[in-house]
């Protein structure tokens, strides 16, 4: 059963009402996500658009016409502003240039994830705006006639690739710890033994900083799996591993790795998410992670892992791996290293 979403419902609200209606010519929604209301409102016509590939694939299921991106432009767009300022004013932007002329972009977003600066921002590029209030949450409209072309083609550079870090790598608003090095990620790197070797995977690998460590500090290391649920991180951690190919072979899967891994490896390092695209908490991801791993692992082969300290994840490890200690412990996280034996 679709879980219940409130900027989803409220972005619901114009059709269930009657306010808006379909168009016959198509509707394209951005940063799609399925959900109650989507499956009892929204036609299976409806475009959706999404990068992270958990949503992409339970829309697929749900028989959406989904895609991971595209060009095509639509009378009517739809979208979910995140709650980073700068992606969420491109993608508004994106919302624009994706509008046929006369079209209508309707926006929801929740009060407590900055709806009063997403509508002010919504205004600011379209003019006044539809307003409603409901689910805790804000749904806008607004035709796109009058749009600042101006501040839309300033706004839809934010989600560029941009340099982070003294310029050492890229990365882009949104991505999980976009401009900078995750403590947690960090203190598994400091850990990492310089011994791995052969075919390895880094399980959501966001913009490969994990990556990058491997491959720098274990030089037995021949190929590498960056596995990354959010294509936008991918394609960052595609240009900043882009130095180790000569040396390495290297594979970029978008992929669930909740939904298990298509190969075999020799180790694995992962900082897994323990939010879901909503921002519940969702420890049941990083025991996905933890089954995933000793999947796919080797006899012999080696999962480094990296976690909060609250989260219960030492039944899951004791559950599938006959060695698994704590190697260190700093800052509220924990490292993890298991070993998979018959």
């Amino acid at each position: 059963m679709p879980m219940s979403d409130p900027a989803l419902d409220a972005l619901m609200l114009p059709f269930a009402s009657g306010q808006l209606a379909w168009p016959e010519a198509g509707a394209l929604f951005l940063r799609a996500r399925g959900g109650t209301a989507l499956h009892a409102h929204a036609p299976r016509s409806l475009a959706c658009e999404q990068s992270f590939r958990p949503e992409y694939d339970a829309l697929g299921r749900a028989g959406f016409d989904v895609r991971a991106g595209g060009e095509d432009r639509f009378p009517l767009v739809l979208v979910l502003p995140p709650r980073q300022r700068d992606e969420a004013r491109a993608l508004l932007a994106q919302a624009l240039a994706r509008s046929l002329p006369g079209g209508c972009i309707v926006a929801a977003m929740p009060n407590d994830a900055g709806a009063r600066t997403g509508q002010a921002d919504f205004e600011a590029l379209l003019g006044p705006a539809n307003v409603q209030s409901k689910h805790k949450c804000r749904v806008f409209r607004a035709q796109v006639d009058g749009a600042d072309a101006a501040l839309a083609a300033a706004w839809s550079a934010l989600d560029a690739p941009r340099p982070i870090l003294g310029g050492r790598h890229v990365s882009r608003p949104g991505v999980f710890a976009w401009d900078r090095v995750d403590a947690a990620s960090a203190l598994l790197a400091r850990h990492l033994p310089v011994t791995l070797a052969g075919h390895g995977a880094d399980l959501g690998a966001g913009w490969g900083y994990l990556s990058d460590q491997v491959l720098a500090r274990c030089p037995r290391v021949t190929s590498l799996d960056v596995v990354e649920a959010e294509l936008r991180a991918l394609d960052c951690a595609r240009a900043n591993l882009a130095a180790h190919a000569p040396r390495v072979a290297l594979d970029f899967l978008w992929h669930d790795v909740a939904a298990g891994l298509p190969r075999r490896y020799d180790f694995i390092v992962s900082n897994p998410p323990f939010h879901a695209l909503r921002g519940e908490p969702r420890p049941d991801i990083g025991r996905a992670f933890i089954a995933a791993a000793a999947d796919a692992l080797r006899d012999g082969g080696e999962l480094w892992l990296v976690a909060n300290r609250q989260l219960p994840y030492e039944q899951a490890l004791a559950g599938r791996f006959p060695q698994v200690r704590e190697v260190a412990g700093e800052g509220g996280f924990k490292v993890i290293h298991a070993v998979k034996g018959r």
